[in-house]
């Protein structure tokens, strides 16, 4: 029998941004170690807008996951990316559970930027800006929410009705929001959350040069909407995976940048921040938050009888 655990019931189990980020800080310390072992993330472009990735980890379990990014799906009804996770045994790869991708997807995005914030945002930030106002914007505030004391909601998108509906959620939360520009939401933003759609035709509008000097900015990606030559107003960048940074066809920032990874950061191998410029942690989604994210949601639906046995 394997457990079955869709979207629907990884969302039902509730489980609390800060455990989804002590789960990866937990992994990143057992990689460390050298008792979790990972893949750089393989990605596709197959055309048509499409992007196309897997990712693959192995510690006390196998985690394989695969997802598309389809721009096109909004218009037929879909969510913009589907995909689904298998869970395996690591010493005799039998399956152990399927489970959707888009939660997990979500949600671990939202931790492995909460893990680095925690290290380099200011603790009393306030304001948030949010540029893409979809499913990331959604889960990273609500993780963010978790560790600063937000007050104020920034938002900026090109689909008026994608902003209205992100909107209407974060005043729902008892939070103050509204629309702005790009340099005005970077401008008064202590945070800053990049999400937009992974398309490289899009034409580079932020400048890091707008940022406060304390400033944290998550960038989940690819550092599409960021143009290059203002990169080095940053006084510290960290991404998620050197390896994985250095075998990708497109880089996100040039190495010279580059201060180490999320693994650097939780062992203290990352310097302390300079407080008088802006931080950044620059990602492209790793196996590891996959790995960590699956296997906390099989412990919690295998102890709370979560999910549907199939065979």
């Amino acid at each position: 029998m394997v457990l079955y655990l869709p979207d629907d019931a990884l969302e039902a189990m509730d489980i609390a941004p800060p455990d989804i980020a002590d789960a990866i800080e937990r992994a990143l310390v057992d990689k460390s170690e050298g008792r979790l072992h990972v893949t750089p993330k393989s990605a596709l472009l197959p055309g048509g807008g499409r992007y196309m990735m897997s990712t693959l980890a192995v510690g006390d379990v196998a985690v394989v996951k695969q997802v598309t990014v389809s721009p096109d799906n909004p218009a037929r009804g879909l969510p913009a990316i589907n995909g689904a996770i298998m869970v395996l045994d690591a010493k005799t790869g039998l399956l152990r559970a399927v489970m959707g991708a888009n939660w997990i997807t979500a949600h671990r995005t939202a931790a492995l930027s909460a893990v680095a914030a925690r290290r380099l945002a200011d603790p009393a930030s306030t304001t948030i800006a949010f540029v893409g106002c979809g499913v990331q914007a959604q889960s990273h505030l609500r993780a963010f929410r978790a560790i600063f004391p937000l007050a104020k909601v920034l938002a900026v998108g090109r689909s008026q009705a994608t902003v209205d509906g992100f909107l209407t959620h974060v005043t729902s939360q008892g939070l103050e929001a509204r629309q702005a520009a790009p340099e005005d939401a970077l401008r008064a933003a202590d945070i800053v959350v990049s999400s937009i759609t992974l398309n490289y035709e899009v034409a580079p509008f932020l400048d890091a040069a707008w940022l406060k000097p304390n400033a944290f900015a998550a960038i989940t990606d690819l550092c599409i909407p960021w143009q290059d030559e203002t990169m080095p107003a940053f006084g510290t960048i960290v991404v998620d995976d050197m390896e994985q940074e250095r075998t990708s066809e497109k880089p996100m920032v040039a190495s010279e940048m580059l201060a180490g990874d999320l693994t650097d950061l939780v062992t203290g191998q990352v310097s302390a921040p300079p407080k008088d410029r802006p931080t950044a942690f620059a990602f492209r989604g790793i196996a590891l938050g996959d790995y960590a994210a699956a296997a906390l949601a099989l412990t919690v639906a295998e102890e709370t009888g979560a999910g549907q046995r199939i065979a």
